[in-house]
């Protein structure tokens, strides 16, 4: 049976309400599956100690953090990429964003410690804090540490990301590490943010060629994403033979979400996720753990979210979503609720130049092939 994680503390990561990365999210996609009848049980983690915290993460950044997050001063915290609009400051920060380090570390430590297959962290994915700034709402990188303890106890880590932005954090924090595989899927960092994510970022030192980066064209539609994710990917992962997969489940590459410009339907994740599931299966004898990540949608995050979990668990992908989950949440959805899982065919309006931006996503994963494999042995 497939493990999940949550503690009500993760709601305590909250930049404030008018803030995108709303705790809201996860609680709309759990009420989704309690009104479908399923009841999500779930494990509860203890929040990271400061020391699992330093595994990563410079001293004197974590003290910055820790002194603001008490309402202490710190003069040069934009510096440091606190108090910004992006990583507003808020009372007890520190201890919020360790309760969501706990969660991907407790991920990490079931599969090792308990030989667990499936695990689901419903929260993370703080892939672009760096060792020592916060940036792009992510104050400690839960995925970096986790993974960092997965290397520690022997496994080779394959690190996939689906978020709309570019896992950079996770990258840099790991650029040289040999033992870790980063395999990033996001819009081009020319139209976004962070602005990084080239295919010639191929890591450094013993890493050089396993830090793999599609920056895709705005308005690749899914069937674009999974033939360059199909190209990519099982290469990547054959070469590499790794342990354990770890995935970045971010939500943002909808083509509803308001930050960015990827046009993927539910029906797309459905067969990503699908992908990742059996690749598992192949490549590290179903070792997998996934968090979530981005996702400004509410609605269209909601049900990338329900459906990860469905699938996770085998389970059968209901066709309509329940009226009374439709009424509890259409104040906050923008337009008309969903009325069913699945985008409607074809989900959103034709893409002028969608051969183009076809062929120049197909041309980058080729690049990057030809360029990572001078590394693979």
């Amino acid at each position: 049976m497939p493990s999940v994680i949550y503690h009500p503390a993760y709601r305590n990561y909250s930049f404030g309400e008018q803030h995108s990365f709303s705790p809201l999210r996860v609680d709309i996609m759990l009420d989704l599956l309690e009104s479908l009848g399923h009841r999500v049980e779930t494990i509860e983690p203890e929040p990271a100690t400061r020391q699992d915290i330093l595994g990563v993460h410079s001293d004197y950044y974590v003290r910055r953090v820790e002194t603001l997050s008490a309402g202490g001063d710190v003069p040069d915290c934009a510096d440091y990429g606190l108090g910004t609009p992006d990583n507003p400051i808020f009372p007890g920060m520190d201890e919020a964003a360790r309760w969501l380090v706990g969660g991907a570390l407790h991920g990490a430590r079931l599969i090792w410690e308990k030989g667990e297959k499936r695990v689901l962290q419903l929260g993370g994915g703080l892939h672009h804090a760096l060792r020592n700034i916060a940036s792009g709402f992510c104050i400690y990188n839960d995925l970096a540490i986790a993974i960092n303890w997965l290397t520690g106890h022997g496994l080779w880590v394959a690190y996939i990301d689906i978020d709309v932005h570019h896992g950079d954090g996770v990258q840099q924090i790991l650029y040289d590490d040999k033992r870790v595989m980063t395999i990033s899927f996001h819009e081009s960092g020319q139209y976004l943010f962070p602005g990084t994510g080239e295919i010639h970022e191929l890591g450094s030192g013993a890493g050089r060629g396993l830090k793999l980066n599609v920056p895709l064209e705005p308005f690749t539609e899914g069937e674009s994403y999974l033939e360059v994710f199909d190209q990519v990917v099982p290469a990547a992962l054959r070469q590499f033979r790794p342990g354990v997969l770890v995935v970045q489940a971010g939500a943002d590459a909808h083509f509803a979400d308001p930050l960015a410009d990827l046009m993927l339907a539910t029906r797309d994740y459905e067969a990503i996720f699908r992908r990742i599931l059996g690749w598992a299966d192949e490549f590290t004898a179903g070792r997998v753990l996934f968090t979530l990540g981005g996702g400004y949608s509410f609605s269209a995050a909601a049900r990338v979210w329900a459906l990860l979990y469905l699938l996770i668990h085998d389970l059968p992908l209901p066709t309509d979503l329940p009226e009374v989950w439709r009424s509890r949440w259409s104040r906050i959805f923008d337009g008309q609720p969903p009325a069913a899982l699945h985008d409607p065919n074809p989900g959103h309006a034709e893409i002028p130049n969608r051969e183009e931006i076809a062929h120049r996503n197909r041309q980058v994963a080729k690049r990057l092939l030809e360029a990572a494999s001078h590394y693979w042995f």
